[in-house]
């Protein structure tokens, strides 16, 4: 399974953007166990850090990694994750 995402043009001006209007990083963590495969936190990352592992959980889903590329590609703490997480399998600390 791939485990790489494209950035588009669009997506690369708005990670840009939050970068320069916010100052915060996130510590994103992953209960693996709880997650279900839905994919959403990884669809609605607006920097893309989250990626679909190649590994199993113990339901037999693949839960989403952590792939940051700093400066580029970090969690910026915005809790979209969070928010669209239908198991609450992810959540974010907000570091300043």
């Amino acid at each position: 399974m791939e485990t790489t995402t494209r950035v588009t043009a669009d997506q690369k001006r708005f990670q840009r953007l939050l970068r320069e209007k916010m100052a915060s990083r996130g510590r994103v963590f992953i209960i693996e166990d709880r997650c279900k495969g839905c994919g959403y936190c990884i669809e609605y990352c607006p920097t893309g850090v989250l990626l679909q592992s190649e590994k199993f959980n113990v339901k037999g889903y693949h839960p989403p990694v952590l792939a940051e590329n700093p400066p580029d590609r970090v969690c910026i703490g915005c809790r979209f994750c969070e928010l669209v997480c239908p198991e609450f399998a992810i959540y974010v600390e907000v570091l300043k």
